[in-house]
């Protein structure tokens, strides 16, 4: 695997840790009042991980057969026209990302939805059955909007590596993924009254933007098709 491939997954994967369901959950689950049981963090990540791994399984068993369809529907087209594709598809992406912001700033949930989650999260009550049904309705909601698994599964499946090294590769960008709460965990854990400030601030920001956090990440993704598509257009014409 090169390491222009590792470093594409590594941002990806960072990008994925930021969402609602792998840090700002987790964040209230620190919060928690009361003594802290560290099962609960552990219980709540692992299953979040593991459902994105699943996910990732499945859909790199279909990968395969998607991507020949399309070099097959691609094949004889002119490089530089699908270029040209790509660049349109990317500025619409932008642009999409921009109405995305813009219907999160319209509609801001946060005194409704967002606090009764947050509520159900920091309540401290049930076990690890609990914990594990919020993690799973936090990647069911964010199955349609998971854009950066999505580009790292293709990258993989484009990569033509073995079984084997592709499921180590999609665990690894699982903890990584995972790594940022993982980090507050530890530090919650280790140095609570210090700690403690930390994490309200990390709190307070993440409630304010995490409706506009899709556009933001979307955007991301555009801009890196669209300035896909200019280098290798002036490359081509080179």
């Amino acid at each position: 695997m090169s390491g222009a491939l590792t470093a594409a997954l590594v941002g990806l994967a960072l990008l994925d840790s930021a969402s609602f369901g792998t840090l700002l959950i987790p964040v209230w689950l620190l919060l928690t009042p009361g003594r802290l049981r560290p099962g609960r963090i552990v219980a709540y990540l692992a299953t979040v991980a593991g459902a994105y791994f699943c996910i990732g399984v499945l859909l790199t068993l279909g990968a395969d057969a998607a991507l020949e369809a399309v070099r097959r529907v691609l094949d004889g087209i002119p490089a530089t026209h699908l270029r040209l594709g790509q660049l349109v598809c990317g500025v619409l992406v932008i642009a999409w990302s921009y109405w995305l912001e813009a219907r999160a700033r319209r509609q801001d949930d946060t005194p409704g939805r967002v606090r009764r989650w947050r509520a159900r999260a920091m309540s401290g009550d049930g076990g690890v059955g609990g914990l594990m049904g919020l993690a799973m309705t936090a990647v069911g909601l964010e199955a349609a909007t998971m854009l950066p698994y999505l580009a790292a599964v293709g990258l993989i499946a484009e990569a033509d590596i073995t079984v084997p090294l592709t499921g180590a590769v999609l665990a690894g960008y699982c903890v990584v993924m995972t790594l940022p709460a993982i980090v507050l965990a530890v530090a919650r854990f280790a140095a609570h009254h210090r700690a403690d400030p930390v994490l309200r601030r990390v709190n307070d920001w993440l409630t304010r933007n995490s409706a506009r956090a899709l556009g933001w990440t979307v955007g991301g993704i555009g801009i890196g098709v669209t300035l896909n598509a200019v280098a290798s257009l002036l490359f081509d014409q080179s």
